[in-house]
């Protein structure tokens, strides 16, 4: 596993120099995307937003929570020292282990994407460094994705199992990102604004880095300083209706229905009291990696066909009308009037976040969201034949890890589907079973990335060639 220190985008801005335009197409795509996620990284995103906060702080503490939580914690640490100050204690808890950017911070590492017994220590050591935090201290509270795992504890009468149990029932169910969190967050220890309370009443400022499409304050990371809106009698009524209430732990039935009856507290709500003294700002997100994308392929000399925000849905349809749709865009490039001037290539950059709804047919299985969507487009562009020549496209997410893998995603064309074939799989039957992981591999056509110490969801970069 590759450690932020080692990782090519530490240290926060685009270092891959331009290539000509007569790389190969999977050289190109690799340089954009490498250009997306150094684009995104946080660090000194971090220390802006720190060194513009109000003139006067005093005693500061750092909590860092989440995929992005090393990096932030060090640009954070760069912010104050600007200012002439420096943190009087704090917690990094993050996905792999690193040394502090100061000394007066520890470094814990959680578990990822399912909460586990690292994350339950996180937990309590954030609750410790809660306790010692004083009323009109400030508390710089740095968010990022994967932070509702990392320091995934459960709420009282619910045990780490069982948070475990929803967290796997949710994310294999094929909700959309802000209904998996308005479920989970409600029997999370630190969600639902309930870090932010255990503050009050220091002043808060929580920064975050966005790895949520339309970037919801109130479901990256499952909204630790963000009141929740979400009342356990519209919880219940969804879970109902999604059907997954049956199979939830009868601890989160009891809980949800003890609070309706009105015999548990609610999650603190917007406007509550005791979120009257914090500030939540996005610094980050995938827009940031996109425009810096498309500033990669302009120095390239690749030309730049459409950008595609909010990319989300099914992650093999979303594949498959993303290779159409390339596929469609190359015959259009194809077709302009060409000079000596003219691109070789163009390119159309999407962001976002799929999801993959798993059944008892991807038992055993592994893959990710960007995974799948690539083979479900490989599919697609092998379908299509001598149209799709030319077209070859990358998706991998931003943090270099694509669901409980060691890659960030893929890079497939036209002959990928083959290729798979001649490795001795079965495409269809990997696809369908949402195996796309050991189908890629045997094909040579992962993206391995290590962790990158950022996470803003994903990049889809399409290729097409005027050939």
């Amino acid at each position: 596993m590759t450690r932020l220190g080692d990782s090519p985008f530490a240290g926060g801005s685009p270092r891959v120099p331009d290539r000509p335009t007569s790389s190969p197409p999977a050289e190109l795509l690799r340089s954009i995307f490498d250009a997306a996620v150094a684009g995104a990284q946080p660090r000194r995103a971090t220390e802006r937003a720190v060194a513009r906060l109000r003139p006067s702080m005093d005693r500061v503490w750092i909590i860092a929570l989440g995929k992005a939580a090393h990096a932030m914690a060090a640009g954070a640490v760069d912010g104050l020292g600007r200012r002439g100050a420096q943190p009087v204690g704090g917690i990094v808890i993050a996905a792999d282990a690193a040394s502090p950017p100061h000394a007066a911070l520890e470094t814990v590492e959680g578990n990822h994407p399912l909460p586990g017994v690292r994350s339950l220590v996180a937990a309590r050591r954030l609750g410790e460094l809660c306790e010692r935090v004083e009323p009109g201290d400030e508390v710089l509270v740095l968010l990022s994705g994967g932070a509702s795992s990392l320091a995934g504890a459960p709420i009282e009468g619910v045990t780490t199992t069982e948070l475990a149990q929803l967290n796997a029932l949710l994310l294999g169910s094929g909700a959309d990102i802000g209904r998996i969190n308005a479920a989970r967050k409600r029997f999370s220890r630190w969600g639902a604004g309930r870090l932010a309370a255990a503050l009050a009443p220091a002043h808060v400022d929580c920064l975050v880095v966005s790895d949520v499409v339309g970037d919801d304050v109130a479901t990256i990371g499952s909204g630790p300083c963000v009141g929740d809106a979400t009342t356990a009698r519209a919880l219940s009524a969804w879970l109902r209706e999604s059907g997954l209430w049956e199979a939830m732990p009868p601890a989160m039935t009891d809980e949800l229905e003890a609070v309706e009856r009105g015999e548990r507290a609610e999650t603190p709500k917007p406007g509550d009291p005791a979120l009257r003294r914090v500030t939540t700002r996005v610094i980050l997100g995938n827009r940031d990696a996109l425009r810096a994308a498309a500033a990669r392929a302009a120095g390239l000399g690749v030309r730049l066909l459409g950008v595609r925000g909010e990319m989300r849905g099914e992650a093999a349809r979303r594949g498959e009308l993303i290779a159409g749709r390339l596929v469609a865009a190359r015959a259009a490039f194809r077709s302009e009037p060409r000079g000596p001037d003219a691109a070789s290539y163009g390119c159309v950059l999407w962001g976002g976040e799929t999801t993959v709804t798993l059944g008892s047919a991807a038992d055993g299985a592994l893959g990710g969201r960007c995974q799948e969507l690539s083979l479900a487009a490989a599919r697609a562009l092998y379908a299509l034949g001598d149209a799709a020549r030319g077209v070859t496209l990358l998706a991998a997410g931003t943090d270099g890890r694509d669901g409980p893998t060691d890659a960030a995603g893929a890079i497939v064309n036209d002959e990928t589907w083959q290729a798979v074939r001649a490795a001795g799989r079965n495409p269809a039957r990997d696809l369908a079973a949402h195996d796309s992981h050991r189908a890629l591999d045997a094909a040579g056509a992962l993206v391995r990335t290590g962790l990158t110490g950022t996470n803003v969801t994903d990049v889809v970069v399409g290729l097409v060639s005027a050939e």
